[in-house]
């Protein structure tokens, strides 16, 4: 994957680049208790934290709407708040594209080549699969480690890593992209 996959992703958490060095030691929240959540994104600068949740209307998936995606403020009081606008439209939103019966391509508005799906397992619950080591898996967690450096707009983007666990044998499975 090229430095752009997570371009715009990155692109609105570098406010916090002059607390940058406290950052990249800061200790990363786990996110628990939400039955609807589907995987989450971290990144430096801070702990503030993208839910990326099972969306329901009337009881059902929202099949125009699939995924709810929000902020948890972690370095404020840890409340839930809605992405901004441009966090919606330009970086953190999520395309949803129904291909068949409860299933739907995902991918993130910043970055159409990185494809996720959300499907209804066996057990008949919903989970966000993806491509990690070359095996479809559950995704759990994305993380974008940038680099001091870089810019609002272009910030210095050193890895990504993807985190899941394979549904076949239950182990966690983890991919680190060098950008």
């Amino acid at each position: 994957m090229k430095k752009n996959i997570f371009f715009i992703i990155a692109i609105l958490g570098i406010s916090a680049l002059f607390n940058f060095a406290e950052a990249q030691n800061a200790t990363f929240p786990v996110p628990a208790g939400n039955i609807k959540q589907l995987f989450f994104l971290q990144r430096t600068p801070n702990t503030n934290t993208i839910i990326c949740e099972l969306n329901y209307k009337d009881g059902v998936v929202d099949k125009d709407d699939p995924v709810n995606v929000f902020w948890l403020r972690y370095e404020d009081k840890g409340q839930k708040e809605d992405l901004s606008y441009i966090q919606r439209k330009f970086a953190y939103g999520i395309n949803c594209k129904e291909i068949s019966a409860n299933k739907y391509e995902l991918n993130f508005v910043s970055y159409k080549k990185y494809k996720m799906y959300l499907m209804q397992a066996a057990d008949k619950q919903f989970h966000v699969y993806t491509a990690i080591n070359s095996k479809l898996v559950i995704l759990t967690k994305i993380y974008i480690h940038i680099k001091q450096g870089g810019s609002f707009w272009s910030p210095n983007i050193e890895y990504v890593e993807l985190t899941g666990f394979d549904p076949t044998t239950n182990l966690l499975v983890k991919q680190r992209l060098k950008i």
